[in-house]
């Protein structure tokens, strides 16, 4: 079996979607979801060869004040918007446009990749996106959840370095 059907047999790879993404030139944001975090990297391409430039993982959200007794809701929306605001102030001196690769992540408007792509921009990084599907302020701040108390207080953190 050639590696381009195994890989899309295993739902690990769209390749219709890579291809068009390839072909944009462009640096590419990059979210995937684990059971435990929320990795985001701003990934390059040459010759189809993929290179990461910048890398943020939510664990690191834990160096910032991110409460021990919270760890479990790293991949909610507040530390989904607060690893794209770190990622972001990451690639500080990043001048090219940026766009969204989710891969297999289903579009839904609100959801974590859009917190991860408002984060970004909140950053200064260059990225295109729709106002529509951006989640709501109060619920990237963490206003229904047990993690208000601590948002603000890592995000001063990350802004503040």
């Amino acid at each position: 079996m050639k590696l381009d059907k195994k890989r899309r047999l295993q739902s690990k790879t769209n390749y219709t979607k890579r291809l068009i993404l390839l072909k944009g030139g462009n640096l590419r944001l990059v979210v995937r979801k684990t059971n435990k975090y929320l990795i985001v990297q701003i990934v390059g391409s040459k010759h189809a060869q993929d290179f990461v430039k910048y890398s943020v993982n939510t664990k690191e959200l834990s160096k910032y004040g991110w409460s021990e007794d919270k760890k479990g809701s790293l991949k909610s929306l507040p530390a989904a918007y607060l690893g794209g605001l770190l990622l972001g102030k990451k690639a500080k001196g990043l001048k090219e446009k940026v766009i969204l690769d989710s891969g297999l992540i289903p579009n839904t408007k609100g959801s974590r990749i859009y917190a991860v792509v408002k984060g970004v921009a909140d950053a200064g990084i260059n990225i295109k996106y729709g106002e529509g599907v951006i989640p709501s302020e109060e619920r990237i701040a963490g206003e229904n959840t047990n993690v208000k108390d601590i948002f603000e207080k890592v995000k001063k953190e990350i802004e503040s370095k």
